[in-house]
């Protein structure tokens, strides 16, 4: 039978997959020039000689390196001036990973996490990524399969297959890798079809009942056409008892299916045709309360202000000495949620209330090849569906303050996106260009449903926030108002002696809080938004061979992108308008302003009023950008790399899909109710204006110089950079409404207003501003082969990624939102300075029978972060390590294998995010998603 191109490149790639556990470390520095999803990885020696289909053969005996073949372009390792980890199948399957999440271990300068819901996952490269739960912010590090664009980082949070490799392109991707990202990028190519026949199969079982089985089926059905099918299947108990409903949280419910054809009618013309489909039943993300097994007594804050600098011998955080404990208590929290350590996992919420939800991701592909000559042609199309749905107790606790109720409207997201990709590239006089040239097209249809209601002891909760901001001595939950009957007489002037707590204003100040008591099971009856992005991109990508060993490239790319935005608003809260109608003429009265309108915020929280009941909004924003590229490199030797670089990279812009972001903004002159600031609905003329929902394109300006050493048996490689983020998208939640901001920085001082509990402070001039977000740092990466069974790895990552100091919240100059004002000069959430992985494999033979063993271990250790966006105190992640292991034994070619594991073997217990708790935040409570404890079980692999 003829043997094909893409079989002799597959063949290449097994040797590749079979090798990269040898040349890479821990997540290779394979690097790559600004890959694009069509980037071909292939193994070859010392001494290169290409066969006549530009792919590298082994030609040497004297040991092998990492082949790159860009876009085509057939590079080693030495070749190429980008930084990238690539990570085998191989290494993939020694490590345990079966989502992007596990890639961690692996790869020292990327972390991927997930929070509230499993759509929500979000990856950072040397310590960038995008923030928070909101679908309308873009992916800071883009992720594709098989060269097409998932949307969301989230999107790609699901069983992954049998997978060839993955590549994490590290800093911005400007020119070429299909979508924009200012970050970086996640390639992920799944094994493709193969013209010989062949079938594997795995089971697992694991603690917490984990069954995992995996199968696939590879047909050549002629000489020019074969096909394969590949099926997971996964279902493990959760991580949290729920003790109130009596089940699981955080389970694994979950499966997919992947059918592929490759044709080959010549050697000239290949294409593979992928579609795959993929569904998720889960009961999905429930915290626990920070304790101070997390967050220790000497760092949490005193008092209610939650921005005042922690001293020692402050309360903890749910001791009964915080005003908002004593008030859960008494509305029928269980103590023991509150006495319970951080990481024991039991959980105490609402009866009733349920986290399950369903996640559905399916898709078709079409990857076409062909050879006119002179000139190769790549295109790429696409075309996907996402819908994701999750009901939640929003509030985490046993009272029943917030909630969604899980249908096809709790916090709902669909994504139909449509992705064109074209590239023509050859070289011209004699092979001193190499060109390339192309055009990426993206139309996607974004829909957001939400239905966020207040729970039915909302009314009973929210007027104890206001009384306890007068006196906690006067809160009695439970009662009408949180008021006593003696309490209500006080304020009111009843007692004799003792005058009304707020002269003529009293009566109707009790009255709101008696109209704030009346919130109960009332807010979104349906919320709709939609948004249409239509983006393309013209591009070019060049590389010219100056001399044998110095280098230029130069790319540019033109984008716009086009966002219209569309809303509908369902909302039954009628005591909103009532409380502001009320209320809104003692805004004026500065010692009252705060109380007045503390209580018309709690009673609108959210932006949730009957105003907005059918109420339609409409926006458009069109942006063009150019990004690219210059790189200089120049290779002193066969085995050494020395290269400097600059790229421009860019993240569209677009709407916070959240209501609340509409209205208009009340600033209290005092901290009242300690919070840095109240978000007040000012009229419905401020309803009307749907512009406060944009939020504009990040860019940024990366530098980086490196060095690259490779050999078969030892490879150092080092980068150092530095990104400067302008237009920085931070999204936060500040414990009532979800906040988005473009981070800017201004030259000059402004003297700390930007860290001040006021929001009509700290402004500059736009023509003083300059970028609000710097990374900088250092990478190194190594291996040592000492043997042919034998090899270790290490990565280590120095990224000093902060906010600038003088920072503001638009490129315009205006001031800061105060909730963000711990931010000046401080580290971004969940970026450590230090990161470190290493890993060491044996595969030793066992005898001259040749079955083998296996011994793998690998381990990232992270230096302290904090957690939050907002960077509170008591959100702090202190230093940590995991370690994943695996020992087994494999028959004579791999046809059965059995293997022991572990992943997290010690039992680290940390966390991926702590944030504020709903409504009880500002009295300084705090929750948290916790990460996944230590698992093992056993897995038997077969294969013919």
């Amino acid at each position: 039978m003829q043997t094909r191109p893409y079989v002799r490149l597959r063949h290449a790639l097994t040797v590749s997959t079979a090798l990269a556990g040898l040349a890479l470390p821990g997540a290779a520095f394979a690097q790559a020039a600004q890959t694009a999803p069509a980037q071909d990885t292939v193994t070859q020696r010392a001494d290169v000689a290409p066969d006549d289909n530009g792919v590298a053969v082994a030609q040497a005996d004297d040991g092998s390196v990492i082949i790159v073949r860009a876009q085509g372009r057939s590079q080693s390792l030495n070749d190429v001036p980008i930084a990238v980890n690539a990570v085998s199948g191989d290494q993939l399957e020694k490590s345990g990973a079966s989502d992007i999440r596990e890639l961690n271990q692996v790869a020292p300068s990327l972390l991927v996490s997930s929070t509230g819901n499993e759509a929500n996952g979000s990856a950072r490269i040397r310590g960038i990524g995008t923030v928070g739960d909101n679908p309308g912010l873009e992916s800071s590090v883009a992720v594709f399969v098989d060269g097409v664009y998932r949307s969301r980082s989230g999107n790609a949070l699901s069983e992954l297959g049998p997978i060839d490799r993955i590549e994490i392109l590290r800093g911005p991707q400007g020119t070429l890798g299909g979508r924009n990202s200012s970050a970086g990028l996640i390639s992920i190519y799944t094994a493709p079809p193969e013209f010989d026949l062949s079938g594997y199969g795995a089971f697992t079982y694991g603690n917490y009942d984990a069954i995992r089985v995996e199968a696939g089926l590879n047909v050549p059905f002629s000489d020019t056409l074969a096909g394969r099918v590949d099926g997971v299947y996964f279902k493990r108990d959760g991580f949290y008892n729920d003790v109130v409903n009596d089940t699981r949280i955080n389970n694994r419910d979950r499966y997919l299916v992947r059918g592929q054809l490759l044709f080959e009618p010549s050697e000239l013309l290949t294409a593979r045709l992928v579609a795959d489909y993929s569904e998720k039943n889960e009961a999905c993300c429930a915290a626990t309360f920070v304790q101070t097994d997390f967050a220790p007594l000497a760092r949490i804050s005193p008092g209610l202000n939650s921005f005042v600098r922690p001293v020692p011998g402050s309360p903890p955080l749910t001791s009964t000495a915080n005003p908002i404990i004593p008030v859960l208590l008494g509305l029928g929290q269980n103590p023991a949620a509150l006495n319970n350590g951080t990481f024991d996992r039991d959980i105490y919420v609402t009866p009733g209330r349920s986290y399950e939800g369903q996640t559905k991701d399916y898709g078709l592909s079409l990857e076409v090849n062909y050879d006119l000559g002179n000139v190769e042609m790549t295109s790429i199309t696409g075309y996907r569906e996402y819908n994701n749905y999750q009901g939640s107790d929003t509030d985490y606790t046993q009272v029943d303050i917030l909630y969604r109720a899980p249908n096809e409207n709790a916090g709902a997201r669909q994504f139909h996106t449509f992705t064109q990709e074209l590239r023509f590239q050859g070289s011209l006089f004699d092979n001193k260009l190499d060109w390339l040239v192309g055009g990426f097209y993206a139309n996607e249809d974004l829909v957001v449903r939400d239905n966020l209601r207040f729970g039915t002891q909302y009314g009973a909760f929210a007027p104890c926030r206001i009384i306890n901001a007068i006196n906690p001595a006067l809160a009695a939950p439970g009662s009408n108002a949180c008021l006593s009957a003696g309490g209500r007489a006080l304020l009111a002037g009843q007692v004799p002696g003792r005058p009304a707590a707020f002269g003529a204003a009293t009566p109707l100040l009790l009255a709101g809080l008696d109209n704030l008591a009346r919130v109960n099971d009332l807010g979104s009856t349906g919320d709709i938004y939609k948004q249409n992005s239509e983006s393309f991109a013209a591009f070019t990508h060049n590389i010219i061979h100056v001399t044998d060993k110095l280098d230029v490239t130069l790319g540019l790319r033109y984008t716009n992108e086009t966002k219209r935005f569309d809303a509908l608003i369902g909302n039954d809260n009628t005591i909103c308008p009532q409380n502001r109608a009320l209320l809104s003429g003692l805004l004026g009265v500065p010692s009252l302003a705060g109380l007045a309108g503390g209580i018309i915020s709690l009673t609108c929280q959210g932006n949730s009023t009957s105003e907005l009941n059918g109420a339609t909004f409409n926006d458009r924003r069109n942006e063009e950008e150019l990004t690219g590229t210059a790189i200089v490199s120049y290779k002193p030797t066969q085995d050494l790399l020395l290269y400097g670089s600059y790229s421009r990279g860019y993240k569209a812009g677009g709407f916070n899909l959240d209501r609340s972001a509409i209205s208009g903004t009340f600033y209290s002159p005092a901290d009242t109710l300690g919070a840095s600031n109240l978000s007040v609905v000012v009229g419905p003329n401020a309803l009307a204006n749907a512009s406060n929902l944009q939020f504009a394109q990040e860019t940024v300006n990366a530098f980086e110089i490196g060095a690259k050493y490779g050999t078969r048996e030892f490879s150092l490689g080092i980068a150092a950079f530095r990104q400067q983020f302008s237009n920085f998208q931070l999204n936060t939640y500040n414990g009532s409404v979800f906040l988005v901001q473009n981070i800017n920085a201004c030259s000059s001082d402004l003297n700390g207003a930007d860290e001040d509990a006021f929001g009509l402070t700290g402004a500059c001039s736009p023509d003083d501003v300059k970028f609000g977000v710097l990374a900088q740092g250092v990478e190194l990466e190594s291996t040592i082969n000492p043997s042919q069974y034998l090899n270790f790895t290490a990565g280590l990552t120095y990224a000093d990624t902060r906010y600038e100091d003088n920072l503001i919240g638009n490129d315009n100059g205006a001031p800061l939102d105060p909730a963000l004002r711990l931010l000046p000069g401080e580290r971004l959430s969940n970026a450590p300075a230090i990161t470190a992985t290493a890993s060491a494999s044996w595969t030793p033979p066992i005898g001259n029978s040749g079955w083998s063993g296996l011994a793998y271990a690998n381990v990232r250790t992270v230096s302290d972060y904090n957690t939050g966006s907002d960077l509170l105190y008591g959100k702090e992640q202190d230093s940590f390590t995991v370690v994943n292991a695996r020992i087994g034994i494999r028959a004579p070619e791999n046809r059965y294998s059995i293997e022991l594991w572990a992943q997290n073997l010690f039992n680290t217990d940390y966390t991926q995010v702590a944030f504020n708790t709903p409504f009880v935040a500002s009295q300084q409570t705090f929750s948290a998603y916790l990460a996944e404890p230590r698992t093992y079980g056993v897995t038997v692999r077969g294969s013919f």
